[in-house]
């Protein structure tokens, strides 16, 4: 299988305005797409769209098929949410993948799709962030998606593609406007800055936060790769249990020592203006404009990777 788990160190450094730090274990799958029906025929312990010790969930990710907040606003829109008839719905994960690299100007149809993030665990479910990485059909790294989610459900996706130089060492670059509540530590108008490579026999991401062009914190997520079997994940499940919920905790903890250090707190209704472009938004986010349903966003999409013909577009 190309599916496989990453046994992973989690680092964060931050620089300032208070110095501090921390390191932890943690495991995650890395899922070829393609393999998910596959999957729990070969592993007691997992299974998709329905309940097991690790449930994979198709719409726990990605939907594209969901309001997009805050929608248009004055040249403000989405790319690729333009008007086509309606389709029938797009309902399978990777689907939505292909559709939302093409909306970018990647094609990826025809190519593997792999996903390294954290299924339910137990039935819970938080990802501080999944990373999903696209290979053409001549398996060249071609595009990723970093989907960040927070505390407040919310999850919003940042699209990064290669250039040729890029793709020839597997590797993607972005430094974005971040317009998303993360940590009531880090304001909404820090930039992230990406490096993402694609997985092999190793694991290797990073992740920047700057303001203005001084990096504030450096976030880091590395690892082996550990086959995925039965016996594995069993032993995975022993050394680090309970993990979704050990990740919120350790999430919430180290926010009570950065307020202790007397850190700089921002509250999220304060910019909810700022905050854009995400999906699931909380109710602390009003806005005078409707969601926009980026379900047109994924057939448009699919049209352009060859899977849907648009038959009408206004």
């Amino acid at each position: 299988m190309n599916s496989c788990l990453y046994e992973c160190d989690v680092m964060h450094v931050r620089f300032s305005p208070r110095a501090h730090r921390f390191v932890y274990r943690l495991f995650l799958f890395a899922i070829d797409l393609d393999e998910l029906a596959v999957l729990p025929r070969r592993l007691a312990l997992f299974s998709s769209n329905r309940r097991n010790v690790y449930s994979f969930f198709e719409s726990d990710f990605l939907p594209t098929h969901e309001p997009l907040h805050p929608g248009p606003l004055g040249g403000n829109e989405p790319i690729g949410a333009l008007p086509v008839a309606a389709t029938s719905p797009v309902t399978s994960l990777k689907e939505r993948v292909v559709a939302y690299a093409a909306c970018h100007g990647v094609d990826v149809a025809g190519g593997r799709v792999v996903l390294v993030t954290l299924p339910r665990v137990f039935g819970f479910l938080f990802n501080p962030v999944s990373f999903y990485f696209c290979y053409d059909r001549h398996g060249t790294p071609a595009a990723a998606i970093a989907e960040v989610t927070n505390t407040f459900r919310e999850m919003k996706p940042y699209f990064l593609a290669s250039d040729p130089a890029e793709a020839a060492r597997g590797e993607f670059r972005l430094r974005v406007p971040k317009h998303f509540y993360v940590s009531p530590f880090s304001d909404v108008d820090v930039a992230f800055d990406f490096t993402l490579r694609a997985p092999g026999g190793r694991l290797a991401i990073q992740i920047d936060d700057y303001v203005g062009t001084g990096r504030t914190l450096t976030s880091t997520l590395t690892g082996p790769r550990r086959d995925l079997t039965s016996a594995r994940l069993a032993w995975f499940t022993l050394k680090y249990p309970l993990l979704t919920l050990r990740v919120i905790a350790l999430i919430h903890w180290h926010a009570m020592l950065l307020w202790w250090k007397r850190l700089p707190w921002f509250a999220k209704g304060a910019r909810a203006a700022e905050q854009r472009d995400l999906y699931r938004p909380h109710h602390s986010l009003n806005s005078n404009s409707p969601p926009v349903s980026t379900d047109l966003l994924v057939r448009r999409g699919l049209a352009k990777a060859g899977s849907l013909q648009p038959t009408d577009a206004a």
